[in-house]
């Protein structure tokens, strides 16, 4: 008779033993359970990272083609499992002129719409190829808030797995894979791969309730940092979801601001967030990533 562990049984399905790091515990596997627990990424019984899909808005400042946008919506759809993002921004320039944008990643293609889903109808909307932000906006993806913490785990697991547990993370170790933790002080600071990015590194420092309040990542000469603050629940107050999100994100190239968003409002449930290439675009952009 085969007697399997309780590990095995959830590993097919049959049930979850929870975890609950010790008091204080200052192990990778404690670290990424805290992250992911305080966050509101782990779902159900089983305790699994379940946010795959986000919609997010916000509005501040950014830079488009290289010059300053005043932005009123700044709306970003995320689908974690196709690794793609689309970033709706409308906004004027200081001298008023219009500085509209929509930027799209779809797993190793890039492009720019004039409409949502450009090109997906024929004759509606014209796709753009943006071959050289593909790692730029890989980086805004895994370096986000929730993205960060799936990068570090994709450095643990290998292969990567969607809906992972951190309780598989080996206990007592600070280095697991590609993922590895120190301490600076209190605050534990986590250093991983960018999914996807040749020679991308992230560290992640967390604050006092693990949530990350800075993401650096360095890739050869360029750094780009991402600073994250005042997380909250920013769902509509009739459909919360204990999932926070930083109500403040400033991101910086090189130690210029290049995007500094205030949220106002999420909605962290399983949304429906689809980002099909267009062909044009797959025929212009051999992925290498």
């Amino acid at each position: 008779v085969m007697v399997e562990s309780i590990e095995q049984r959830a590993d097919r399905g049959g049930g979850a033993a929870q975890y609950t790091p010790a008091a204080g515990a200052k192990d990778l596997k404690a670290v990424m359970f805290n992250w992911a627990w305080y966050t509101g990424m782990l779902r159900s019984d089983q305790e699994y990272d379940l946010i795959m899909s986000l919609e997010y808005q916000g509005k501040g400042t950014l830079q488009v083609d290289g010059q300053p946008c005043n932005v009123t919506k700044y709306r970003t759809s995320v689908s974690y499992q196709v690794s793609g993002e689309r970033i709706q921004i409308n906004g004027t320039r200081p001298n008023g002129q219009n500085c509209s944008a929509i930027e799209v990643l779809s797993g190793a293609y890039a492009w720019n719409e004039d409409i949502p889903g450009a090109e997906l109808v024929a004759g509606k909307g014209k796709a753009t190829p943006m071959p050289a932000t593909v790692e730029e906006r890989m980086i805004r993806l895994w370096a986000s808030s929730q993205g960060a913490w799936k990068a570090a785990m994709g450095g643990i697991l290998d292969p990567p797995q969607m809906a992972a547990r951190p309780q598989r993370i080996p206990a007592d170790v600070m280095m697991a894979g590609k993922t590895s933790l120190v301490w600076e002080g209190n605050k534990p600071v986590l250093t991983f791969p960018i999914p996807g990015v040749p020679n991308a590194i992230a560290t992640a420092t967390l604050d006092a309730k693990f949530m990350a309040e800075r993401v650096v990542v360095k890739q050869g000469s360029n750094t780009t940092e991402f600073i994250y603050s005042d997380y909250k629940d920013w769902n509509n107050p009739l459909n919360p979801a204990e999932a926070f999100v930083p109500g403040k994100m400033t991101e910086k190239k090189n130690g210029a601001v290049v995007r500094d968003i205030t949220t106002t409002l999420t909605e962290t449930a399983q949304m429906y967030v689809v980002i099909p290439v267009p062909a044009s675009v797959k025929a212009a952009i051999k992925p290498t990533n």
